[in-house]
């Protein structure tokens, strides 16, 4: 069926019991199975010739241009006396729209909203999603205004948003565009729990089904939010919205000032390797309420809607978040110390195959993150502001505790960034450095020139020794061959060759397409279990397809561990080890005498 322009659309039955604030918005999504939305804007009185209006071109919490305004059509124009006003498009996200007198404005559109993963807009049948950054335009001239938004929605949806209610269902207010666009809508078919935690109310909201158990989850939640005291001595919010998406595919999450919106695939719930992914990436969500949306560097503060936020501090805005969510579970008894070395074992595996860290500083990382590009790149010459921003953090931890005699961590550094920097006004590289020289007493200069600055390097034995840790393998772990390279899903051509590894050093670059080994074809099924066929040392003839041309090449096999690395306590740890522990993570020493996990971690 042909769409109906909006401009035979008035939405005439909202305005009828709509008391109007200085900017109101009104979404229609009682027909929304295709996607779609019908979304009316007042705008007040202006007095300009010109009237810009814009949608962002990101969204918050992805540092990434996107093409945000292609889900709006029907765009038109109205005075206060319904006459048609002229407008020209002048940018991406932006209308210019022509005043020969003062007035108020309303603006109507249509709305494609089906950005699932991206996490800026999904309506279907069943429910709607709705970050503002995506599908709520607002002009600069009135971003400071109080805004209202109303739903009109199927009769069996509920809606909820960490803004606050409009007095009436379906219907919220924020005190600016900032808040507005910041405290995103999920109006549908879900399933509800609240509960409240330290004084603050939660809600947990989840759309979709899966084998998700909620009341474990709601559990967990409370466990996990009541270990702010851990850093923080305040909170930026009363209430707060945990929503889920139990999806079939989608997969991420982003933090929202008192909100956030985590998406999962909906049976990736039960098992414990897919939970912990789960109350993983809450935790990580749940801090962001403190680290970027409470304090954030400069750089992001305003926001600039309409163009990349630089900063060169997205390491401790991302980086550090990654560093403290499975501190805080770990504190919650939520994960188990067993738990919590895993995921730290598998974070310096992973930082160890990936040779962009000997190329570019977090400093770097942070400031090109907007023009970062993912693959094969991405592993052989960027830092991720993740990954190494999370061995930023350690490494500046443990050099705090160490200059202090445990007396201050990492934690306090966060604690001053919220007491002392928070919105409006962002950090900056010297208030971050004046606040460790405030609490160690120590200049912290050349420690960032080596560690933020440069490429950073870090010696994980040292490192963990501080602690009673060091990495190491199980006693059956033994040495296997190693290429350095990875294949595309169900293909033989390459997705991944690692730089300065044994397939890399061969001549073998991305792309190539491997036929056989030693004169003998493989399958992209097989080719995992041939490559155990040789040992460490041992130089084998692979065959492949290079820029559509056969060629030879002769590889000499790498070497690495059959195990997965793990993080062990090292033989007797001392006194004074088990001290810097338990001064890093708030909890007193798992191991027995025996080096061995208690039953109980």
């Amino acid at each position: 069926m042909k769409p109906v322009p909006l401009s035979i659309l008035t939405l005439s039955a909202f305005i009828s019991s709509w008391a109007l604030a200085d900017v109101s918005y009104r979404i229609d999504l009682t027909d929304s199975q295709h996607h779609l939305a019908k979304v009316e804007v007042d705008f007040p009185e202006s007095a300009t010739t010109e009237l810009k209006i814009n949608l962002p071109v990101w969204r918050t919490g992805k540092y990434q241009v996107l093409p945000l305004a292609d889900g709006i059509r029907y765009f038109s124009v109205k005075d206060e006396a319904g006459n048609s006003l002229p407008y020209t498009r002048t940018a991406s996200g932006e209308w210019t729209v022509e005043l020969e007198q003062p007035t108020s404005v309303t603006v109507t559109y249509q709305l494609y909203a089906n950005q699932l993963g991206q996490r800026v807009g999904h309506i279907d049948g069943t429910h709607a999603f709705l970050d503002a950054s995506g599908s709520l335009v607002y002009s600069p001239e009135f971003k400071g205004q109080k805004v209202k938004v109303e739903l009109a929605v199927p009769n069996e949806w509920q809606s909820y948003s960490g803004m606050e209610s409009g007095g009436k269902p379906h219907s919220f207010v924020a005190n600016n565009y900032d808040v507005l666009v910041d405290s995103p809508i999920e109006t549908g078919i879900s399933h509800h729990r609240a509960f409240s935690t330290d004084g603050r109310d939660y809600e947990l909201v989840i759309w979709g089904e899966g084998n998700y158990d909620i009341e474990q989850i709601v559990t967990d939640l409370s466990k996990l939010s009541g270990q702010v005291g851990a850093i923080w001595d305040g909170y930026p919010f009363e209430r707060y919205v945990y929503m889920v998406h139990a999806t079939s595919g989608a997969r991420g999450a982003t933090e929202h000032l008192n909100s956030t919106i985590i998406q999962r695939p909906r049976f990736s719930y039960r098992e414990r390797e897919d939970y912990l992914g789960f109350i993983k990436t809450a935790s990580h969500e749940f801090i962001h309420t403190w680290n970027v949306k409470a304090y954030r560097p400069q750089g992001l503060v305003p926001y600039d809607y309409q163009k990349e936020n630089m900063s060169e501090l997205l390491w401790i805005a991302e980086g550090s978040t990654s560093y403290f969510q499975s501190q805080l579970l770990l504190r919650a008894g939520v994960i188990t110390p067993k738990e919590f070395f895993e995921d730290l074992a598998k974070r310096i595996a992973r930082s160890e195959k990936t040779p962009g860290r000997e190329v570019q500083s977090v400093q770097e990382a942070s400031v090109s993150k907007w023009a970062s590009t993912g693959g094969d790149y991405a592993v052989n010459q960027s830092a991720n502001i993740y990954s190494e921003g999370y061995f930023a953090s350690l490494a500046l931890d443990f050099s705090l505790l160490n200059d202090t005699d445990l007396d201050h961590s990492y934690r306090d550094v966060h604690k001053a960034l919220y007491n002392q920097h928070k919105l409006p006004v962002g950090y900056s590289v010297s208030d971050v450095k004046q606040i460790l020289q405030d609490l160690s007493g120590e200049d912290y200069q050349q420690w960032w020139q080596t560690h933020v600055n440069s490429p950073m390097s870090l010696d994980f034995t040292s490192l963990l020794e501080n602690v009673g840790l060091k990495p190491g393998y199980g006693d059956d772990s033994k040495a296997t061959a190693y290429t350095g390279m990875k294949l595309s899903d169900d293909s033989l051509i390459l997705s991944e060759v690692l730089r300065d590894g044994p397939a890399w050093n061969a001549g073998i670059v991305l792309g190539d397409e491997i036929v056989a080994i030693d004169g003998l074809k493989v399958s992209s099924k097989s080719f995992e279990s041939r490559i155990k066929d040789f040992k460490a040392g041992d130089q084998v003839v692979v065959s492949l397809f290079s820029d559509d041309r056969l060629k030879q090449v002769t590889l000499k096999m790498g070497e690495q561990q059959t195990d997965k690395l793990q993080v062990l306590s090292v033989d007797k740890p001392s006194r004074g080890q088990k001290a810097f522990f338990k001064a890093w993570l708030g909890i007193d020493w798992p191991f027995d005498n025996k080096g061995e996990l208690k039953s109980d971690s």
